[in-house]
């Protein structure tokens, strides 16, 4: 593999692949969809999801990411549990947002970071209340500085 130096000073390794007719052709059609301004950019993006998903399996991998609840504020006490769940994980819990939606609604985002195994039971639990309706965990491997330094 050769290493060659990119304008924004950062290291970049040329690789070369060979794709079947077909996928090639798929790729050039999502490269021109998405406004990639290459294959090498929208080739670099998936790889960098699919090592994303990788980490994940690793429980004990520190991990960013946001917590997204969609619960209903009319059912009884549901506030004070996802407060006292939160404080449970204070160390993961850096901030949260919350937005008013159509009726008794509300989407919360909590913004989290820790080991995996953590944030994954923290939105268990979250998701578990009676009263929220959906919600999910979005990790990437992009840290907060000095938050669960690796």
């Amino acid at each position: 593999m050769k290493t060659v130096q990119k304008t924004n000073k950062t290291l970049a390794q040329r690789i070369s692949i060979s794709l079947p007719a077909k996928l090639a052709t798929a790729l050039d059609d999502m490269v021109d969809s998405r406004g990639f301004q290459n294959r090498s950019q929208a080739i670099a993006e998936m790889i960098e999801e699919s090592l994303i998903q990788h980490k994940q399996e690793d429980n004990s991998a520190i991990m960013a990411g946001t917590i997204t609840l969609i619960y209903d504020t009319g059912k009884t006490g549901l506030l004070q549990q996802l407060a006292q769940i939160q404080r449970q994980y204070v160390q993961e819990c850096i901030s949260s947002q919350h937005v008013l939606l159509e009726g008794q609604y509300i989407m919360e985002v909590v913004l989290a970071q820790g080991p995996v195994q953590n944030l994954r039971e923290l939105t268990n639990q979250m998701l578990a209340c009676k009263g929220v309706s959906s919600g999910g965990l979005t990790l990437t491997n992009k840290l907060i500085p000095q938050v669960h330094a690796r």
